[in-house]
């Protein structure tokens, strides 16, 4: 492959969306312009805790603010605009181009989070065209896929078109009439196409993915089936998914209460929009629906992936104030779990099941259908588009080796593609596309307030406490070098066969030898002035409790060190060192 100036070349940077399915965001830089594709999140592992949600690290983009020209939103899924309103608190982003859906749910995020003053929100039509900077213009091009409102995007550029799919299926029978413009994305493909960036989620599976409207006979089955309350969880944004439960619940003679804020929010601006319609009087408050037959009430909640604090979780663990599982009622898991969640919905599953609700679940029953195409469907984008070069995204590695497997199927040289992660820097260039170096990535994690990031430290000190729990010593130091009274210790969490006096003495053994052999090494006099190094004692009594921590626990809890000197303790200004433990903010 030529390999041109990179001056020359169009930089395409993921800095999430790879080796991994989640925090979708995409830089597009051409000289001294960059233009975002989606900013995503993606939630915690099992590990993080006290994490909110995770966020891919933005250094990058803080780095080079002043070239941030505008942000192209493809679709309103939260691993696709979630990060929006916490990237608004740190730049400035002139404007947002997106579908109509997907800006009225991120307006909401940006109010409540103080930031929608920040940028500029402009909605677009399918075939629309933008101009963003004075390098890039942006065609939005209708697909098909589990959210209303969803577009492929062709970016056109110095370097020729690039068209990044979004989260894509072809769906030849949507449920709100919306067809993927086939038309539009062949017609680019016959003028000439650059670079493809496609959805590589299922890439492993082989067949089309079925439309979502194949879903409707069994769901319509379900309905006919269940004799007393009908309980339904889905995915918030599956507005489709949501339609359909809304029009049997119409056929079927029920009303429809809704549980869980974001399923709410969804709804209300799907039907504000026209993506949902319903009679008014089909939805009603939870208290109408108490007082309904049971054969005639649909309960519609969050909580399809096992989510702690969703209304379905609460309600099969017993602690939904309004909602109870009793005998003859019929529970549906419309949504297969994502990877990472199966533990959480099966728990989930097994206490309704125990609780006397039938379970309506897994693949076998076809009340779920994936939003992303299979091989097949990445087959005909390919066939459609004749892109020179190819670059697979959203998914995990083994995902992206096959989706160019795929390509390689079709046509494409082995050469004319790159399997990437995050951070890599993608050089295209008429002629070429290369790797061509990396920047910074990695991730940014949201405390549970949502009032503040979470850094490695404190993420760590977590994680031990998690583990191995926490010790506290706390002592009293006399100017003389003696302690003034027996050190108070406390454990939290620590298993040990140790008797707590027996550890405390080993702990009060160590101090004092710290002070007996090493005291004049903290203690000095100066024109008559006595001066003690009370910063550098401190950390040396805490580095030997916790060699004998160590050492007699076998394990490695969290220290937490306090020491007490005189009131009237000279002071010696300590040298520069780091602290052996961190201690925990109070």
């Amino acid at each position: 492959m030529t390999q041109n100036n990179s001056s020359n070349a169009l930089k395409i940077i993921p800095l999430g969306g790879l080796h991994e399915i989640g925090k979708n965001t995409c830089v597009f830089e051409y000289g001294d312009e960059i233009v975002l594709l989606d900013a995503g999140l993606a939630f915690p592992t099992d590990g993080m805790h006290g994490v909110n949600i995770v966020l891919p690290d933005m250094t990058y983009l803080r780095e080079n603010r002043e070239k941030i020209k505008g942000m192209i939103i493809t679709h309103g899924h939260e691993d696709h605009i979630g990060g929006i309103a916490f990237h608004l608190k740190q730049l400035d982003i002139p404007v947002m181009y997106g579908p109509r859906l997907a800006l009225a749910l991120l307006e909401g995020k940006l109010e409540e989070a103080g930031v929608s003053d920040r940028t500029e929100l402009r909605t677009v039509r399918p075939r629309d065209i933008v101009r963003i900077g004075s390098h890039f213009f942006v065609e939005f091009i209708r697909n098909t896929h589990s959210i209303a409102d969803s577009f492929t995007v062709a970016i056109h550029t110095p370097v020729g078109v690039v068209i990044h799919t979004g989260d894509f299926k072809f769906d030849h029978t949507p449920v709100d009439g919306e067809k993927f413009d086939i038309q539009r994305l062949a017609e680019y493909g016959e003028k000439g196409v650059q670079c493809l960036i496609s959805d590589s989620t299922n890439s492993e599976i082989p067949g089309f993915t079925p439309s979502e409207r194949s879903v409707f006979p069994n769901l319509d089955r379900v309905f006919s089936q269940a004799k007393g309350r009908l309980l339904i969880t889905t995915f918030a944004s599956s507005v489709h998914r949501i339609n359909m439960i809304l029009e049997l619940a119409e056929k079927h003679n029920r009303v429809v209460s809704v549980l869980g804020r974001s399923m709410l929010n969804v709804i209300a601006h799907a039907r504000t929009l026209g993506y949902i319609k319903c009679r008014d009087d089909l939805l009603q408050p939870l208290h109408v629906t108490q007082k309904t037959p049971d054969e005639n009430v649909l309960i519609l909640t969050t909580g399809s992936q096992g989510e702690p604090m969703s209304a379905m979780t609460r309600i099969a663990n017993g602690e939904h104030r309004q909602v109870k599982i009793r005998e003859g009622d019929t529970v549906v898991f419309s949504a297969n779990p994502i990877p990472g969640n199966t533990i959480a919905v099966v728990n989930t599953i097994d206490k309704l099941m125990m609780n006397g609700a039938k379970v309506v679940y897994g693949k076998d029953q076809g009340i779920h259908v994936s939003g992303h195409g299979c091989q097949e469907d990445q087959k005909l984008m390919l066939a459609l588009t004749r892109p020179k070069f190819f670059l697979p995204v959203h998914g995990e590695h083994r995902m992206l080796v096959k989706h160019s497997q795929t390509a390689q199927s079709t046509g494409i040289p082995a050469e004319n593609m790159v399997i990437i992660d995050n951070g890599d820097v993608v050089e295209l260039t008429k002629d070429s596309i290369r790797k061509a170096g990396k920047v910074k990535a990695g991730i940014e994690l949201v405390d549970t307030s949502r009032s503040g990031m979470v850094d490695d430290r404190v993420l760590k000190e977590r994680q031990q406490l998690a583990g191995d729990g926490v010790v506290t010593v706390a002592a009293a130091v006399t100017n003389e070098g003696r302690l003034f009274a027996k050190p108070d210790v406390h454990l939290r969490g620590v298993v040990t066969s140790m008797n707590p006096e027996q550890l405390r003495s080993r702990i009060e053994e160590v101090i004092g030898a710290v002070l007996s052999d090493r005291w004049n090494e903290f203690y000095s006099t100066f024109e008559g002035r006595v001066e003690i190094d009370w910063t550098g004692l401190e950390v040396q009594i805490e580095r030997e409790i916790h060699r004998l921590l160590r050492r007699e626990l076998q394990s490695n809890p969290l220290l937490v060190f306090l020491m007490q000197k005189p009131e009237s303790a000279a002071v010696k200004a300590a040298p520069t060192r780091q602290r052996a433990t961190a201690k925990v903010a109070s």
